[in-house]
């Protein structure tokens, strides 16, 4: 079967995947830019469009962070990732951060509890709008993926949804030496949740460090 996977999720030292306040001028809240910086000077995040005066960087971040597309068949992400508005939809013209070709290039998932219809975009990429349990959003996405991987993509609240019905096989955080205070955190109500998995541990000289939790098999 499939994998279930995340991928370059950043986490404050407090625990924090995004900081208080998200709004259109402020995708992370308070935390700015803080939370994402070790990956802008990646040549797979430079891909993305994070424009600068170089093609980007190898190394340890860029060796991470380009393991989120391969075997990927689509994404599923919470209704706060799409985009910033809350509630019933003002309006429908609303696309997502990402402009008329998205990263993404494969079908994604998007949790609401506002459906809206499929929105067809650029380069392959296709936002299926659903209102439902994590249980039946994987079983659309693995239907929708083929025999490809599933990735789940954020925010904090849809990661830590499917942390805790169990559906996750292998997740990748970095962690980043900030302390946030405040916003959403990763890991309430996950106490022992460590014991699932295997971790490694892998430091960067941007100060960061990679987390991989990889699913313990039955020994």
């Amino acid at each position: 079967m499939s994998l279930v996977r995340v991928h370059n999720f950043s986490v404050s030292l407090d625990g924090f995947g995004t900081g208080e306040g998200q709004q259109f001028e402020a995708p992370f809240g308070h935390a700015g830019s803080l939370l994402m910086e070790w990956a802008f000077e990646t040549r797979t995040f430079r891909a993305m469009g994070f424009h600068g005066e170089s093609e980007g960087s190898f190394g340890v971040d860029e060796s991470f962070a380009s393991q989120w597309g391969p075997g990927i068949g689509v994404e599923i992400m919470g209704r706060n990732k799409f985009g910033p508005q809350r509630g019933p939809w003002e309006d429908e013209k609303w696309k997502g951060w990402w402009g008329d070709n998205p990263v993404f290039h494969t079908p994604v998932v998007v949790l609401t509890h506002h459906p809206r219809p499929v929105l067809e975009m650029e380069g392959g990429t296709t936002f299926h709008f659903v209102d439902t349990d994590p249980v039946s959003a994987l079983e659309q996405a693995r239907a929708l993926a083929g025999d490809l991987d599933v990735r789940i993509g954020g925010g904090v609240s849809t990661i830590r949804q499917f942390l805790e019905a169990d559906l996750i096989d292998h997740m990748h955080l970095v962690l980043v030496p900030i302390v946030l205070g405040r916003g959403e955190r990763l890991w309430d109500g996950l106490e022992g949740i460590e014991q699932r998995f295997d971790i490694a541990a892998t430091p960067s000289p941007a100060g960061v460090v990679h987390l991989v939790f990889t699913r313990r098999t039955v020994r």
